[in-house]
Order: structure tokens, then sequence, then C-alpha cells
């Protein structure tokens, strides 16, 4: 990365996060009810969010690759260890649906002052320190079942990078459809003032609110 200014380290690494936290924040994603809303089938913000971002991701990339602005050998492609892939996406599912957050929405949550982020986010310390002393034990898990490396999906199955994001387009299209009458159907999406009624301060002043008007009636 050599955005902004030249710089290639921690500036950059530090802007990106500030605006990811920031688009996480707008998209709701700090809250765990929105979070786990996903896993019910309620709210399914989470896959709007994030599908939305990976296309326009995707089509960002593909045109500066193709007006000329970037290389594609200048982008990190990793090498797929599936088995090691399989368990950990089970894992972090798993804590995902148990905590209601992800590393990202973790810290995320806690700018906007969560504490239970904040015990989350030592969890997840401690696990990535336990994983760093397990790991000689399970190396030859961990890296079998190699895939190809430094290929992309289009690389993989053998056709242009467009065909892959006008695909991924419609598969967002028609998740979206579900989405949609998923979410209807069991009295979803969660709301601004469903997930406000979590936060002490705003029950606090709503049950003042509240009291007003009883008054005034």
């Amino acid at each position: 990365m050599s955005f902004p200014l030249g710089d290639n380290g921690l500036l950059s690494g530090l802007l990106m996060g500030i605006l990811f936290g920031y688009v996480l924040e707008g998209g709701g994603l700090s809250s765990p009810r929105k979070l786990t809303g996903q896993f019910t089938l309620k709210d399914w913000t989470v896959f709007k969010v994030m599908f939305t971002a990976v296309i326009v991701a995707a089509a960002g990339l593909w045109l500066l690759e193709t007006g000329g602005f970037m290389k594609a050998t200048s982008l990190y492609i990793p090498t797929p260890f599936y088995g090691a892939m399989a368990a950990g996406g089970a894992l972090i599912g798993a804590g995902f649906a148990l905590g209601g957050y992800c590393p990202g929405t973790s810290a995320a949550a806690l700018g906007t002052g969560r504490g239970d982020a904040a015990v989350f986010i030592v969890g997840m310390i401690a696990g990535t320190w336990a994983y760093a002393g397990v790991f000689d034990a399970i190396k030859p898990f961990a890296l079998g079942a190699k895939g190809p490396a430094r290929q992309t999906v289009s690389e993989l199955i053998g056709v242009p990078d467009i065909v892959v994001i006008v695909a991924m387009v419609v598969m967002a299209a028609a998740g979206w459809f579900v989405a949609v009458r998923m979410e209807k159907a069991r009295g979803g999406p969660i709301k601004v003032e469903d997930v406000l009624d979590d936060v002490p301060v705003a029950a606090e002043r709503h049950d003042i609110g509240h009291a007003g008007e009883m008054k005034h009636a």
C-alpha cells in the first residue's frame, strides 16, 4: 500500500483502519444485536454491507488495473490452506455467533464505549497468543491441504475478471432478494431504537422521556 502520500507503513494502515471502523459503525455493525441477527436470519445487514464492499473493491481494483493505474502483481494474493481455512472459519463463526463480534467490529464497538467489546478483544488476544504457542504442534494440519499459489478466482476457473464481477453482482442481487423477504418474515431488521435500548444512557433517556409524556398526559 502506498496511500496516502507514498507511505507504506503505519500511517496508511491507521487511516484505512479508521475509515473501516467508520463504515462499520455507519452500517450498524458495532452492535452485537445486529451481528447476531444475521445468524437468526432476522437482520441481514452483515450480508448486505460485506457483499457490497466485496463487489465495490473488486470492481475498483479491476478498473484501476484496466486503466493502467495499478499492476495485478502489486497485490498480495495469499496461498489458501483449505484445512486451516475450514477450521478457522468454523471457530470464528462460532465466536461471532456467541460473542456478537468479529475482530473488526469489536474494535469499532470499543470505540463507541461498549465494555463487552473490550472483553471480546482481550479474549481474542489471548486466543492469538494460545494459537502461537501450539502452532508447532499443529503445523502439519495448518499448512496442509495447500491450494494453488497466488491465484485469483478468475485465474482458477479460467475466465476474465469482469465475468467474476458480474457473477458476484448477480449473486448479491439474488441474496438481497432473499434477505429482504427473510427479514420481513422474522420481524426484522433490527432498528436503531432496538439497538439503543441496549445502552444504559439511552435507556435512561428513554425512561425520562416516557415519564415526561405520562406527566403531560
